[in-house]
């Protein structure tokens, strides 16, 4: 007696292999029909006639069952990942609410962190099975944050032309001198000073906690995010007020082109890939489909772009909901900071020295080289957290009066891509041989970008970049809040 075998199949979504078949490696859960087929299987000879019809009924009742129970999973996988990553949103949102009532200026996402780590390592002493339920239960979030990361950092990117229309060039040039030049300079100081701790401490390696990852891109989810482009595309162009506002009715043709370019660039080549990666390729596309707009509907690059960021929460654009996630962001910080407690407080030495004089030289130099180079003071302050991801970095310049927050957006994500393309290179160059150092000084001058690019090439570097990505925005964010040391780097930039 023979069991027919279904053939399995993966399909990405969302970053989770949903699979369908009832022979996959790991099944998604026992059906009774397969119990019942074991047990026939395990009889003698008698009753053979009859064993080779219920032989029959039992394999269509398993292909059934199991049809049945894969859309089962499939839907509570796509509920469980709404649900989680919907309390996180929920959570940013109402905090934001909370801190703009009662007027406190400090990032309400940091303060969200915090939260949600205390009481974590809370759980985790007192009711350890409760805190691995939290984590567990907030994955398929937290998987799907690691998975589209960049593409909220894109909108500061893609409104580039908007934001230093204004600018002159040869402040431009300027800048550009201290973002390419500080990216360095805070590398090495962050690294050197890992490596002069390690001596010091002489903390033996461990073994991190591993780090899930999330699925590569499906040709499913390019073909879809293509078709809902050509779609929304030719209804904005014949229809421009067809949701109620222009803002809107672009939003669904320029967050497909973001995403499509996204996922297109995620699938070059890794040569490719050093020197065009895939957040500038997500960029152009959404630029090119923006001029594309302008070209045919005869509006001009500008005013599109204008649609795409349009930072009014009634009137939303492609880039307001991108940039939405980004005080969820922080909120995840306090999961990954929590799965790597154990490696925290092994090299807690390592990681918070250099973390803090790392952020304490990116902030002052940056004033300092301004100060030096002329460049306007407004344009200074804008750019003093360029080492800082871009959640927490304009949560810090928000501190300040007269800062270009979509200057200090852009400098963010321009400074990630310079240490994305080189700090392998450079790395090896300063011979930083040591995973501590090669991660804490990754994540110190080029956060979130340089992070991506350094683990997919040394996963043992992984873990010490994700903590110091997460608490160099913390300190920043945390000096900064200080009044007396605002007041020190106004004094500095003049």
């Amino acid at each position: 007696m023979h069991r027919n075998h279904v053939r399995p199949t993966a399909v990405a979504f969302n970053g989770f292999w949903l699979r369908k078949g009832s022979n996959s490696q790991k099944p998604v859960r026992p059906i009774p029909a397969i119990e019942l087929s074991s047990r026939f299987m395990q009889m003698g000879s008698q009753e053979t006639c009859s064993n080779r019809e219920i032989s029959v009924n039992s394999s269509s009742a398993e292909s059934g069952g199991s049809s049945t129970s894969t859309a089962s999973q499939t839907v509570f996988d796509i509920l469980h990942l709404v649900v989680s990553i919907g309390i996180i949103l929920a959570m940013d949102k109402f905090l934001k609410q909370v801190f703009v009532a009662a007027a406190i200026k400090f990032p309400s996402a940091l303060f969200g962190m915090f939260c949600i780590f205390s009481i974590l390592v809370v759980l985790d002493s007192t009711v350890p099975a409760a805190a691995t339920s939290l984590m567990n239960f907030f994955e398929p979030a937290l998987l799907f944050i690691q998975r589209w990361l960049p593409l909220f950092y894109v909108p500061s990117l893609v409104v580039l032309p908007l934001s230093v229309k204004d600018i002159p060039a040869a402040s431009g040039i300027k800048i550009c001198y201290i973002v390419v030049g500080g990216w360095l300079a805070t590398l090495c100081v962050a690294g050197f000073t890992a490596i002069a701790i390690r001596k010091l401490v002489k903390t033996e390696m461990s073994d991190a906690e591993p780090m899930s990852k999330p699925s590569p891109f499906s040709p499913l989810e390019a073909w879809s995010w293509s078709g809902i482009l050509v779609v929304s595309f030719a209804t904005a162009l014949f229809y421009p007020t067809a949701l109620g506002t222009s803002a809107r009715t672009c939003l669904p043709f320029l967050l497909a082109s973001t995403v499509l370019g996204y996922i297109i660039g995620s699938g070059l080549p890794s040569d490719i890939k050093k020197v065009f990666h895939p957040i500038i390729c997500c960029a152009l596309s959404a630029d090119l489909a923006a001029l594309a707009f302008g070209y045919f509907s005869q509006l001009g690059l500008d005013p599109v772009l204008g649609y795409y960021l349009t930072k009014a929460s009634t009137n939303p654009g492609a880039g307001d909901v991108l940039m939405g996630f980004l005080g969820s962001v922080i909120l995840s910080f306090a999961f990954s900071m929590f799965k790597q407690r154990k490696l925290v407080k092994r090299h807690a030495a390592e990681i918070f020295t250099s973390v803090i004089i790392s952020t304490i030289f990116s902030l002052y130099s940056t004033a300092i080289v301004g100060r030096l180079v002329g460049l306007e003071p407004s344009l200074t302050i804008s750019i003093l957290p360029r080492c800082i991801t871009v959640a927490l970095a304009l949560s810090i310049v928000s501190l300040f009066e007269g800062a270009n927050s979509s200057l200090t957006a852009a400098v963010v994500v321009v400074t990630g891509l310079v240490g994305a393309n080189f700090v392998q290179a450079t790395l090896d160059k300063l011979r930083f041989r040591d995973p501590i150092a090669r991660g804490i000084a990754t994540a110190s001058s080029a956060h979130g970008l340089g992070t991506a690019a350094l683990s997919a090439k040394e996963p043992e570097a992984l873990p010490f970049c994700a903590i110091a990505y997460a608490l160099n925005g913390i300190f920043g964010s945390l000096m900064c809040s200080i009044p007396a040391v605002r007041q020190s780097l106004v004094a500095i930039v003049g």
